[in-house]
């Protein structure tokens, strides 16, 4: 009996050990990244720093290193940033996009965000590489990336995705108040903020581009939405959640509204080289839609 006892104090111990170890690995934001998330988003809310006391008071601020990056293919790029001041009570609409990338319902989700003047804003939260290094998802639970919200336009992130990688773009409107669509983004240039003083870990299941999606979306629905649900892992179906819980903007069934919103065609289908029409044009048919009704 003391000789089992021995055996199980020995492999509990091995079993511990790299538990630790990996505890005692912390977040960096000092490494030596790869050269399209090299550069943090910064925002500074007028009279409040890094954050406002109150979505009522954050009135202007500024959004620094959005980036814009001008992609000829997925390896031949120019990466570019700037810096762009906002008027809070401009915003008025709020996206979904879901991109799937390979099977098993793997994909991408993130939001975007319109103003009244025609600009419109991604924020991606995505695994933060350091240079030549690729993803993995045993990695991501093990403490090897750091997580980012990456705000820039969506002549960046989805032509990436659309005409670069050719994977679908599925980009919905969302269907709330305008109130909630300017509180949803505040509550994620506050995130962006803590992020670039106070890094984190990305990890696979927990704390993912999804599960920080839902987190701030979860306020764009009247029923109350998990902050952490199995189906999470699964991306390419949390369209599916939204379109259940009248989220979405529409009155199509979901596997119609999931044809109606891909916009890969009309994405392709653009050729203007400085891309300043891109927004524009892959909301084609969501005018078309307004203008039938």
């Amino acid at each position: 009996m003391a000789d089992l006892s021995v055996f199980w104090l020995l492999g509990a111990a091995v079993l511990a050990i790299p538990l630790i170890c990996l505890r005692r690995i912390t977040p960096s934001l000092d490494r030596d990244w790869s050269p399209d998330q090299e550069v943090l988003p910064l925002v500074e809310f007028h009279g409040s720093g890094a954050a406002p006391a109150s979505v009522a008071e954050a009135g202007t601020f500024v959004i620094r290193n959005i980036r814009r990056i001008h992609y000829r293919s997925a390896r031949d790029h120019d990466v570019h940033h700037y810096d762009r001041e906002f008027d809070l009570n401009d915003l008025d609409t709020a996206w979904l996009a879901i991109s799937p990338f390979s099977g098993f319902g793997a994909a991408h989700a993130f939001l975007s965000f319109g103003f009244n003047d025609g600009t419109y804003i991604n924020v991606s939260v995505e695994v933060r590489r350091t240079r030549g290094r690729q993803f993995g998802a045993l990695a991501g639970m093990l403490r090897q990336f750091e997580l980012m919200y990456v705000i820039a336009d969506e002549s960046d992130v989805i032509w990436l995705r659309t005409n670069c990688a050719g994977n679908d773009v599925r980009l919905y409107p969302i269907k709330t108040e305008i109130e909630k669509i300017r509180s949803v983004f505040v509550d994620i240039l506050v995130r962006v903020n803590a992020l670039g003083t106070t890094p984190e870990f990305y990890h696979t299941i927990v704390n993912n581009c999804t599960t920080n999606i839902v987190r701030h979306t979860r306020k764009f629905a009247a029923k109350p939405i998990p902050a952490w649900h199995y189906s999470y892992l699964f991306p390419d179906t949390v369209d599916k959640i939204a379109h259940r819980l009248d989220i979405i903007d529409t009155d199509l069934g979901y596997d119609e509204a999931r044809k109606h919103f891909n916009i890969k065609d009309l994405a392709r289908a653009f050729e203007d080289e400085d891309r300043s029409g891109f927004s524009r044009a892959i909301r084609a048919r969501f005018r078309q839609q307004r203008a039938s009704e």
